[in-house]
Formats: structure tokens, C-alpha cells, sequence
């Protein structure tokens, strides 16, 4: 499935350029990005991180599966339909980049409470800095973080960053391993 889940990525997510063309969230430019939606919103896509997550954190004792929105949204959806099916359900959840500014005015969306054990997911990892937010968030709200998981590690800082507060991240794939089977398939990139 990992290997499928990278020949998607290659395919529908990975841009490259020689120049630096591409602006990240943080303002910084690239030569390669990563469109993880158009990965994890496709029927295939959503299966296959549905189940790799969901194999990943079977064993543990997990109530709600979330992350920042926009990015960790079709993830924890993936793999909250994934842990219906194998009859072992956990709940998705969201975290607002502003709290909500009505009603309940909550930051966190979900069926989950204080107390939960929870996973925090992300889709592209960089500096960590959005899933940084999701985890202070979570934390805020009483949620006990018992993993962090990316699908995409760039190998920028984010995964030390992440773990200078205290969370190891556990990504599904790293940069290097795309760009190895990238650098097969387009060998004069």
C-alpha cells in the first residue's frame, strides 16, 4: 500500500521545478511541492491512508483522529470511515486555524472531550509549525496526544520542531523516499 500510496503522490501530488518556484506556507521558496488534497481526496488515496494510519494505531486505545484544518481533514476522514469498517470506529475531529467566532465558539470540532486519547495527523510536514498548533490546541482542550503521524515528511526542521515539545512524529513517507522513486522514473529531472 506504501508504495501505491507514493506512485499517487508522484502522480497527482509532487510538482518539481530546477528554480524555486513554488512558495511555501512559510513564505520560504521551493523547488518542489507536495498537493497532498489531490492525493487524499481520491477514492484510492483516501483507502490507502485510511488503512496505512489506521494499521498504525490500531493497538493503541484511541478515541478521535484530527488535525488543522484544511490538511489533516480528508486524513482523520479517511481513517475514521476505515476504523468503522473494521468495526473499531474513532471518531474524526477538526481544529480551527481561528476559533470559531459564534455559537460555541469552540477551536475544536468533533465528538471528542476532555480526557480522549487522540491523534493529531498532518498532511505535509515542514517546519511542523501547523501541526504544532493542532497539537497546542488539542492539549488546550484536555486531549491526550498519543501520536503524531504526517503523511509527507519534507526533512525540513518540522519533525524537530515537533519533537523540541515533546512528540515524536511518525511520518508515512519522507521526501527522500519520493525522490528516490521520482529519480527512477524521470531520471533527468
Amino acid at each position: 500500500m506504501k508504495n501505491r500510496l507514493i506512485e499517487l503522490i508522484i502522480k497527482k501530488a509532487f510538482k518539481y521545478s530546477n528554480e524555486p518556484i513554488f512558495k511555501l506556507v512559510s513564505g520560504r521558496m521551493s523547488n518542489y511541492y507536495f498537493n497532498c488534497k489531490a492525493v487524499t481526496l481520491n477514492p484510492e488515496g483516501m483507502y490507502l491512508v485510511g488503512n496505512l494510519i489506521f494499521d498504525i494505531i490500531s493497538g493503541l486505545d484511541i478515541h478521535g483522529i484530527g488535525g488543522l484544518t484544511l490538511g489533516a481533514d480528508p486524513i482523520a476522514n479517511a481513517v475514521a470511515y476505515t476504523s468503522f469498517l473494521k468495526e473499531k470506529p474513532i471518531e474524526a475531529f477538526v481544529v480551527r486555524k481561528t476559533a470559531k467566532t459564534h455559537g460555541t465558539m469552540l477551536w475544536i470540532e468533533g465528538n471528542i472531550s476532555s480526557g480522549d486519547n487522540v491523534v493529531i495527523v498532518d498532511d505535509v510536514i515542514t517546519t511542523g509549525q501547523s501541526t504544532i498548533n493542532a497539537i497546542e490546541k488539542a492539549n488546550e482542550a484536555g486531549l491526550n496526544i498519543k501520536k503524531v503521524i504526517a503523511l509527507i515528511d519534507r526533512q525540513e526542521g518540522g519533525r524537530e520542531a515537533i519533537e523540541s515539545i515533546g512528540y515524536e512524529l511518525y511520518p508515512i513517507i519522507t521526501r527522500d523516499e519520493i525522490m528516490a522513486v521520482y529519480t527512477k522514473k524521470y531520471p533527468n529531472f
